[in-house]
């Protein structure tokens, strides 16, 4: 037997006054919420207590947050047993599977348990770098849905597992740099060790420190060599496209010091510089990781979405039969078979005389919040849940050219595109390499040709000349207040997910905005109504129990004490009926000439009247209010949602949005952006669903509200949290522009107090103290400025 169904609920704990968390996902708890942030996160502790896996809350390194373990209020929609691969004649069967939501060690240990508490599982291997999940039970292949339940209800989202999410995962690039900070690291510690006996031995004897220097150069040349490839090779580049970048001020810098120390080491001068090249190496390359990652997840989403038409599907015989077949093998002409509550992995057409029409969710491709109607010969987007009857479907095009795999090229042009951004940083460099490489130049020769020196005794100042203007200075005038930025736009609940984030924001002049989960709540809730009878309500949600209709869903959430009626037969594309109760559309109930009133369902029983439960898509409460900060900031506004006219033109009426546009697909989402740009306009993208994460990737600067999909998050550079709500937009634009100004005052400050230093460096005066004081004052009144970036606006509308 399961223990899927034995759990029992854990006892109610002592609650302090101090919680501010989630007890299960991490999340803040709003006003009035005890210890649990929604009924899904009381149901998951329940179950890990129940487990007896109570460690997990001690173990994890850090609680997932934004409510990434807050589990969905749907089960996952596919099947996942014909996934199933027999692995022994016994009976014993095996399933890999993608795991969104693994964060740490901790997250995967217990993955691992409780699935282990199974008692027909056999094992349970997750891998915590790529996500991925392998279990296998001797049991039937209908358990794999049972696992994927088991799982959904911890809070974690799965998906069939495939070659494309494997290959999202191999990075070779990413790998070098982490080999490379790793060289830097270890080179800089021990070349330091040496240095510092060098700084400190004033009675040293010239003998011994000319050993020390040497030893220094055993160490640090191999090191600058190898682990300053990435920024050498980006230099080479930036050179052959007739540039400066700060990889390549980096580079003359960091090659430079080496050169003057080894020409020190040679002629066992008093000073070398190997560990001050070693260090910055390393700190430099921390930097770039951490970068790599940030720009790893657009990666990672378009293997998210193409994972939604990864599996098997019922390919259909000549003699009528079904046999499950990979994805990948299926070809355009032929037949599938797709079942109710079935998603289509493969774009087709409906055929055949056993179903005129099909009724699809398409939320997750086209962002419409309620299912669509498809008739015979439409063509059918990959995608979509199949919410009726079974029918079938004629492929149209194979897994590589469908429209998922379109949308998922797109996502990956639009992000390469934005990845060329160039940074603030970047611009300053232009100006700081021929500045700097000719007053080095200059050092050199003065003292070479107008002053007799040797050529070492030349290179000397030209080289502290480089490392007083090093870019160290510059480098850390834009991050620091991007540190400082970030933090307090974290503590304000809006998560920067992308290095740049902050400056593309800063210059944004109109932001699109999507509906559904955006300017709305995203799920349809019951309209009061004080005319209608209780009784009715019940008898309605007693039926509704039976759907997985979106509106039949929030009748059950307006009643949830309704009990689930027995023998409801749900006929696709009309309504419920249970002897002469009939819940559904207008024409299903017997209501004639029903206004269009949008959602609405109606009940009836026998030849009692009909009553209509009405429905709307919620705004958020301060959906108005961002939309007229934004207004006030100078962004213009429009609105483009793939949802219904009469629904877009309402939300754009009470938002005060610009111009809308309805029905509009990922195609003609990322088009509309497309064009924005091309008229010379920076967007600023606001999406939730996997239909808008390419136009999100292609915009100008993106964010993604809280409860977005994982796809449209890891394609924003941006993320509002739960608490925050759309009013932290305007705020964050504030607090971008801001730190644009501080970045720009930073830089300029850098770059007048290198040049007052210089002098000092090319008289010769510039020994290591003088060179380490000058570099650590710069450094501190450039993180002093930085840190007005975090202050508390008087309005965060200014």
């Amino acid at each position: 037997m399961s223990s899927l169904g034995r759990i029992a609920p854990a006892p109610a704990e002592a609650v302090s006054p101090a919680t501010v968390a989630c007890a299960h996902c991490g999340a803040p708890l709003a006003p009035g919420q005890a210890r649990f942030c929604c009924v899904g996160c009381e149901a998951a502790h329940a179950l890990v207590s129940g487990l007896g896996l109570d460690a997990f809350y001690r173990r994890r390194e850090a609680a997932a947050s934004g409510g990434t373990l807050r589990p969905a209020a749907e089960p996952p929609a596919t099947d996942f047993a014909p996934l199933a691969r027999a692995e022994r004649e016994d009976g014993v069967h095996g399933l890999e599977l993608m795991v969104s939501g693994l964060t740490c060690g901790a997250c995967v240990w217990l993955v691992e348990q409780a699935l282990a508490a199974e008692p027909d599982v056999l094992r349970a291997r997750a891998s915590l770098s790529s996500r991925r999940l392998a279990v296998a039970w001797r049991g039937p292949n209908a358990r794999a849905n049972d696992f994927a339940a088991l799982l959904a209800r911890l809070g974690f989202r799965v998906a069939p597992w495939s070659p494309a999410c494997l290959r999202a995962t191999e990075d070779e690039e990413g790998r070098a740099l982490i080999r490379a900070l790793g060289i830097a690291a270890f080179g800089a510690m021990n070349v330091m060790l040496v240095s510092v006996a060098v700084w400190v031995g004033w009675d040293m004897g010239e003998a011994t420190r000319a050993a020390m220097h040497w030893l220094a150069a055993l160490i640090g040349l191999p090191v600058i060599a190898v682990a300053g490839l990435p920024f050498y090779r980006s230099a080479l580049d930036a050179l052959r496209a007739r540039r400066a970048n700060m990889d390549l001020a980096i580079s003359i810098g960091v090659l430079a010091t080496a050169a003057m120390s080894l020409s020190e080491a040679v002629r066992n001068g008093p000073y070398t510089w190997f560990d001050g090249a070693t260090a910055l190496l390393a700190l430099l390359l921390a930097g770039r990781v951490l970068d790599r990652a940030a720009r790893r997840k657009a990666r990672q989403a378009a293997a998210e979405l193409l994972a939604l038409q990864e599996g098997s599907v019922a390919l259909l015989q000549p003699d009528g039969t079904t046999r499950a077949v990979p994805v990948e093998r299926v070809r355009p002409g032929d037949r599938l078979l797709v079942a109710a509550g079935e998603r289509l992995r493969l774009d087709g057409v409906i055929e055949g005389t056993d179903a005129a029409e099909a009724l699809l969710d398409t939320s997750a491709t086209s962002g419409e919040s309620l299912p669509r109607r498809f008739a015979a010969g439409d063509p059918l987007p990959a995608g979509g849940v199949n919410m009726g009857a079974p029918f079938r479907l004629r492929v149209t095009a194979a897994a590589t050219d469908g429209s998922l795999a379109a949308l998922a090229r797109l996502l990956e042009r639009a992000e390469q595109a934005k990845s060329r951004f160039v940074s603030v940083a970047d611009k300053a460099a232009r100006l700081y390499v021929p500045v700097a490489l000719t007053v080095a130049l200059g050092t050199f020769l003065g003292w070479w040709a107008g002053l007799d020196a040797s050529w070492q005794e030349a290179l000397v100042p030209a080289v502290a000349a480089l490392i007083i203007t090093c870019p160290c200075a510059l480098a850390i005038a834009v991050p620091a207040v991007q540190v400082v930025a970030v933090g307090a736009l974290f503590r304000r609940g809006v998560l920067v997910a992308a290095p740049t984030a902050l400056e593309r924001l800063a210059t944004a002049d109109h932001a699109v905005l999507d509906k559904t989960g955006t300017l709305t709540e995203g799920r349809p809730v019951l309209l009061p109504d004080p005319a209608r009878d209780p009784a009715s309500l019940r008898a309605a949600a007693a039926l509704a129990r039976a759907s997985r209709h979106p509106l039949a869903r929030a009748l059950v959430r307006a009643c949830p004490e309704a009990a689930a009626a027995e023998g409801v037969q749900e006929i696709p594309g009309a309504g419920l009926r249970r002897g002469a109760e009939r819940l559904g559309s207008a024409a299903f109930c017997g209501v004639a000439a029903a206004p269009d009133e949008g959602m609405t369902l109606y009940y009836r029983a026998g030849s009692a009247p009909a009553v209509a439960f009405r429905f709307a898509d919620r705004l958020r409460e301060d959906a108005g209010e961002a939309v007229a900060a934004l207004h006030r900031l100078g962004l213009s506004t429009e609105l483009l949602s793939g949802d219904g006219t009469e629904a877009v033109e309402h939300a754009a009426r009470m938002t005060g949005t610009g111009p809308w546009t309805a029905h509009a697909s990922p195609e003609a989402k990322a088009a509309r952006i497309a064009a924005l740009r091309a008229q010379g306009r920076r967007p600023l993208m606001v999406g939730d669903g996997i239909n808008d994460a390419t136009a999100l990737a292609l915009a100008h600067v993106s964010v993604s509200p809280a409860g977005a999909t994982d796809l449209a998050q890891t394609a924003s550079d941006l993320v509002l949290r739960g608490e925050a709500g759309l009013a932290a937009l305007p705020a964050a634009i504030v607090v971008a522009r801001r730190a644009q100004r501080i970045a720009r005052q930073n830089i300029a400050f850098s770059l007048i107090y290198n040049v007052v230093a210089v002098p000092a460096a090319v008289a010769g005066l510039a020994t290591p103290l003088v060179a380490a004081a000058v570099m650590s004052s710069s450094s501190l009144i450039v993180i002093l400025n930085a840190l007005r970036a975090g202050r508390e606006p008087h309005a965060w509308t200014r």
